[in-house]
């Protein structure tokens, strides 16, 4: 008797969905980009385009496997651009009225009058919503696993692996959108605080990267300020040395007065490192506020859900750590590698590659469990509005 009610509101909002005609539109979407991700090519001049070539040093057969250039296309582009932005939003326009609609004033009642808990009911209608998004994801990924077998040689069935995670990507979004469609019981309403929350946590989350760069950055100039201190330390004793060899007065050395304004022999000696000392520490207190403001932004981020990081997680499945390091290396062979000491911290490059690591190595429970925390609390308080509410 449940699975049959279930079964009738599944078949119920899926026949809502589909006189909207934009799960077609969608589908159809989706299957032009499996065609452009087939038009892609590598060879071993580089890429290529339908039958243009373009020439590159750094992708080319020789140095990335056709399999791994399909991956990373999938993993680039496919997923966090096409699927969890394009057809993410267009999934919200397409059910982003299915709760406001039944709960609008006279579509409830008829569904409330059959013998279906309430709370079931609601937490149907939602996964109907997210039904619609795991069989667009399952087609274009589908069509992206039949295109690589074919062009890449490599059948990688493990890039099924984006339904379950795009699927959770969305299901905060539209937790969200069920709450807001509920309380509000308006589609456009719903939609568009939607997309504003959307936009938050996209602004937390660039936020998040761009501290983490900044804070990466000051420990590296720290680090680098340590070691020239350590040289100059090093030169200016082998200076001291040589002055007292020659029977030169050392400054500050036996009963000779130091300068003016300096602490110790080595610094009159050698008054660079009074200037390096002095630059230490202004980076060391760099470092202390980054890493507080980065550690604020954390704190913020895991009480949101993780939509940037959970879909960041199909590449980290899919790409070895082998094959991320080598094309990390690319990347620093293409970047200009002298920086000034005018430069922000972020803009030295080994503080993208140690930003990158950062975000690659944050933990599975983290990314998932919090994010299904904040969703589960969600659709917990949407559930006992919907029982106590009376319509």
């Amino acid at each position: 008797m449940i699975l049959t009610q279930t079964k009738a509101l599944f078949i119920d909002a899926y026949r809502e969905l589909n006189a909207k005609k934009l799960f077609w539109l969608t589908l159809g979407l989706n299957l032009l980009v499996v065609v452009l991700y087939a038009s892609l090519g590598i060879n071993d001049k580089g890429v290529t385009l339908l039958h243009w070539n373009f020439e590159s040093r750094f992708f080319n057969t020789a140095l990335v496997s056709k399999e791994l250039f399909y991956t990373l296309q999938f993993t680039q582009w496919g997923v966090p651009i096409w699927l969890t932005w394009a057809t993410a939003i267009l999934a919200l326009i397409s059910t982003a009225g299915i709760i406001p609609e039944m709960v609008s004033g006279g579509a409830i009642e008829p569904v409330l009058s059959k013998p279906i808990g309430r709370s079931r009911l609601f937490l149907t209608k939602y996964m109907t919503g997210l039904l619609f998004v795991a069989l667009q994801v399952l087609i274009f990924t589908l069509g992206c696993i039949l295109v690589m077998g074919i062009r890449g040689g490599a059948w990688n069935f493990n890039l099924l692996l984006a339904v379950p995670i795009v699927l959770a990507f969305f299901s905060y979004l539209y937790a969200f959108c069920a709450f807001v469609g509920l309380v509000t019981k308006s589609t456009i309403a719903a939609l568009l605080l939607t997309i504003l929350f959307w936009l938050a946590i996209w602004i937390v989350n660039t936020g998040d990267q761009m501290l983490i760069m900044q804070r990466e950055g000051s420990i590296i100039q720290v680090e680098d300020r340590q070691l020239d201190i350590d040289k100059q330390i090093e030169f200016a004793d082998k200076r001291i040395e040589q002055l007292r060899e020659q029977g030169k007065p050392v400054p500050g050395d036996e009963g000779n007065p130091l300068p003016e304004g300096y602490e110790d022999i080595q610094e009159a000696v050698n008054p660079a490192l009074r200037m390096s000392r002095s630059r230490l520490e202004e980076a060391k207190d760099s470092e202390i506020t980054w890493t507080a403001w980065a550690g604020r932004i954390f704190t913020l981020k895991t009480i949101l859900p993780k939509t940037q990081d959970t879909v960041r997680l199909l590449e980290r499945h899919l790409i070895t750590d082998e094959d991320m390091a080598k094309l990390m290396g690319f990347d620093a062979q293409s970047q200009p590698q002298n920086n000034s000491e005018n430069d922000p911290a972020f803009a030295d490059p080994r503080a993208a590659e140690r930003s990158a690591e950062i975000m690659r190595k944050r933990s599975i429970t983290w990314v998932l469990g919090t994010s299904f925390l904040y969703e589960f609390l969600l659709l917990g308080l949407c559930c006992v509005i919907f029982v106590r509410r009376d319509f």
